[in-house]
């Protein structure tokens, strides 16, 4: 066993240090250009104070804000905005809608469903083919006054100027009250007063045009239906006139009740002769003259019973058929009751359409959609826009927002070099 001396046991020995590779004498270590330089004497102090956080700073804060604040405190121009609000009204009943029960929605009016298309129809590139012809939208939308960022820019297609039309004009139509809102903005007072006013005139012709069309569908729809049942009443009264024509009856209904009456009365004769002839041979012959006529008589009414009896109903036997010139009663009722219902049919559904076609130009002399403009538009005083304050607050909130984690990632990455 080996001792060692107390100077080595006092001393203890330093770990081995590691070391990081010494360049060659040809190579060159360049920095990262995110990280900070090492500290060097040799430079000035100012250079060293003038770090990568400060022209960061510059840069991603300082300067957006300074041409956000020269653009909108000097170069932005004024708009100014007309606002008007108008609601529609109905006179027809609210309809009830069975798929719509569980809903905020349950029962959906006339007046509902115009004030959305009246809505949509603002922001349609519709609207801007009415008005532009009278108004001329692109002078209104590019005045010389007008800085070059918000004005449309010339020439402009159509697309392009129904997409700046949407963005100058916001309608909202609202539910809970009905109501229709429109914010009209303009680079002038003047000009934003005449644009509310062209709207508010193209949405009332829209809806009467709407209302107008409704009522002559209507209107026409029903004049169909009278002109249909015409037709039909027409058809079915030609019918009955051939068939009265060719069997030479002008009702074979009352023509039988006729002729069941006769044979009614006839039969009451035959029954009482019958009796007088009984009676007679009590006491008389059968060869006595009173006899023989009464039996000449019964012999007529029967030959006349059997006459009407064939000429209400048809006889099953060959003979009798053949020996029949006309047509039974019973043959031609058969043949003349459906012509009757369809003539009786056709007479009331003419008359249901003639009641239908009244009604229908009754609902047209009525209006039933009303615009009420309870909030005409005036002339604005002062412009709202551009928020110049606080878009310059939003700018430097925005550029700070992205400064500050910009330099949290690099101090994330430094960290874990």
């Amino acid at each position: 066993m080996m001792l060692r001396s107390p100077a080595a046991r006092q001393t203890p020995t330093a770990p081995p240090v590691a070391r990081l590779p010494t360049p060659s004498s040809g190579a060159t270590v360049r920095p990262l250009p995110f990280l900070p330089r090492p500290y060097n004497p040799a430079r000035p102090i100012t250079q060293q104070t003038v770090s990568l956080r400060t022209l960061s700073f510059f840069l991603i804060v300082l300067l957006p804000i300074t041409i956000a604040a020269i653009y909108y405190l000097a170069i932005a121009t004024d708009q100014y905005i007309a606002e008007f609000r108008l609601s529609l009204r109905s006179v027809d009943a609210p309809q009830i809608q069975p798929l719509l029960l569980f809903g905020s929605d349950a029962t959906r009016t006339t007046a509902a469903t115009e004030s959305q298309i009246v809505t949509q129809f603002i922001a349609s590139r519709a609207i801007i083919d009415e008005l532009d012809p009278a108004l001329d939208l692109r002078r209104i939308f590019s005045p010389p006054e007008a800085d070059w960022w918000a004005r449309l820019w010339l020439p402009a297609s159509i697309e392009q100027l129904v997409y700046y039309w949407q963005k100058q004009i916001d309608p909202f139509y609202d539910t809970s009250t009905g109501t229709i809102t429109v914010r009209v903005r303009a680079f002038s007072p003047t000009e934003s007063l005449r644009l509310a006013q062209a709207i508010v005139r193209s949405s009332e012709h829209l809806i009467n045009e709407l209302s107008v069309r409704a009522r002559r569908d209507a209107v026409d729809q029903a004049a169909r239906e009278v002109t249909n049942a015409e037709m039909r009443l027409r058809a079915a009264l030609a019918a009955i006139r051939d068939f009265r024509d060719k069997e030479g009856l002008i009702d074979p209904a009352k023509a039988a009740d006729a002729t069941a009456n006769l044979s009614n009365k006839l039969r009451d004769e035959l029954v009482k002769a019958n009796s007088e002839l009984a009676t007679l041979k009590t006491y008389m012959h059968d060869d006595a003259p009173s006899v023989r006529v009464l039996k000449a008589r019964i012999r007529s009414l029967e030959a006349q019973q059997h006459t009407l009896a064939h000429e209400l109903t048809a006889s099953s036997s060959p003979q009798s058929a053949a020996s029949t010139a006309t047509t039974a009663l019973s043959q031609s009722l058969g043949s003349y009751e459906p012509l009757d219902a369809e003539r009786k049919f056709a007479e009331a559904s003419y008359q249901h359409a003639l009641e239908g076609l009244d009604r229908a130009r009754d609902n047209a002399d009525r209006q039933h959609i009303y615009v009420e403009s309870f909030v005409p538009p005036s002339l604005p005083e002062m412009a709202l826009y551009p928020h110049r304050w606080r878009s310059i607050g939003v700018v430097a909130l925005i550029a700070f927002g992205l400064w500050a984690i910009g330099g949290l990632a690099v101090q994330s990455i430094r960290d874990h070099l």
